[in-house]
């Protein structure tokens, strides 16, 4: 198939959604799809490039987006897409971000047949009432709503984010389980001349923080449940991983810590395996795509009971705590720190067995099959794409069940 995937972000910037949306890329072009990648013009991109001859890029103007140095959102682009897509058309379209070149994207999709799905990656009305703006959360909802219902389907991680967007009055929500690179990620990667560089010697334990360092992370109960494993383990350390607002004031007020700074392949893979316990008491996330990478890392996961967890982590491999319950979690990360025995051995392997099947080339054969569906349902007026698209929704969830 012909791919056309709209994005406003996406590598080497770091986030979920840039991460997400280039496993999908890299998966449909080893299984031999043409993509063709619209997303804005980066600083960097002359650092980053795709191999091969499947993947064509088109660069968009953007504008930087306020409060997240380095990232943009595209701005609106209807006349160029239409005449893109009108020389070269896609089997089907994928816009996976809701910016103003998402929405043209939409626009130009229907107004050319062409079949459009989209993903769910962010829940900013969560953002909203993060951030004190919660009297707006029903405004952002409402124009999610009206923004996915342009396509036929949207994409979501999780039955739980199914179930939410249903209540929601979304329609077609269809769940694609997010991939993990199982080749980079992997406990091979441990490194004993990382650990030593973290001051630690054999035996002692390295908890790991991976992700933006921003206060919608509930940053407080990390530092909290760190400082009570510390007391019963003096000799921990904790190593953080990433980089924003949050970090200066954090950075100051635990001189201990290890600030790690951004890292990307296979330099973030050695630092996830070289850990001991990924630590991951966010509250607002849609998926959480750092918990997939620890737990393939082989490194057991705390954290609370929805998104990525919920789907993949158990007692076997970590620990779940009921939403919000800042006082279960402090006392599962001390529980779990010293418990070394299972720490160090059976909840490795669980970790790493949870994730092994979510190479990013089985979600995109999924990925594919559903938007063939949605093509085949656009080619066949008497078909609904409401009706099509329950079966690959139902694949999806046996395989993966």
């Amino acid at each position: 198939m012909r791919i056309g995937i709209v994005t406003e972000t996406y590598l080497p910037e770091v986030n979920g959604v840039a991460l997400t949306v280039a496993g999908l890329v890299r998966g449909l072009a080893d299984g031999g799809h043409q993509v063709h990648l619209v997303r804005p013009r980066q600083a960097a991109d002359n650092a980053w490039s795709h191999t091969g001859q499947s993947v064509s890029t088109e660069l968009m103007r953007g504008i930087g987006l306020p409060g997240y140095p380095g990232l943009q959102f595209g701005l609106p682009a209807g006349r160029r897409l239409r005449a893109l897509w009108k020389k070269q058309r896609p089997d089907a379209i994928y816009v996976a971000t809701e910016g103003p070149l998402g929405a043209s994207a939409l626009r130009v999709a229907n107004l050319l047949a062409i079949p459009a799905s989209t993903g769910f990656h962010t829940r900013f009305d969560e953002f909203a009432k993060h951030y004190r703006l919660g009297a707006l959360a029903p405004l952002v909802m409402r124009y999610l709503r009206k923004f996915h219902g342009r396509g036929a389907a949207t994409f979501v991680p999780t039955f739980e984010l199914v179930d939410f967007l249903s209540r929601q009055h979304f329609g077609n929500v269809v769940r694609l389980p997010r991939a993990v690179d199982t080749r980079l990620f992997a406990p091979s990667r441990r490194d004993d001349s990382l650990r030593a560089q973290w001051g630690l010697e054999a035996g002692q334990l390295a908890v790991i923080y991976v992700g933006r360092i921003a206060h919608e992370k509930n940053l407080p109960l990390a530092v909290r449940s760190f400082r009570a494993l510390q007391q019963r383990l003096p000799h921990a350390r904790y190593v953080w991983v990433g980089d924003g607002p949050a970090r200066a004031v954090l950075q100051a007020e635990n001189p201990d810590f290890i600030f790690a700074g951004v890292q990307r392949g296979e330099a973030l893979a050695r630092h996830y395996a070289s850990a001991d316990l990924f630590m991951f008491p966010s509250l607002t996330e849609t998926f959480g795509n750092v918990t997939l990478e620890a737990l393939a890392s082989g490194v057991p996961t705390l954290a609370f009971d929805y998104g990525a967890a919920r789907e993949h982590v158990d007692d076997s491999c970590g620990k779940r705590i009921a939403f919000g319950d800042a006082e279960a979690f402090v006392q599962a990360a001390c529980e779990l720190a010293t418990d070394c025995d299972r720490l160090s051995g059976p909840m490795r392997s669980s970790a790493r067995a949870a994730v092994e099947d979510l190479d990013p080339g089985s979600v995109s054969a999924s990925f594919i099959a559903a938007l063939a569906h949605l093509a085949r349902a656009a080619r066949e007026p008497h078909a609904s794409a409401a009706g099509l698209i329950e079966e690959p929704g139902d694949m999806l969830a046996r395989r993966t069940s």
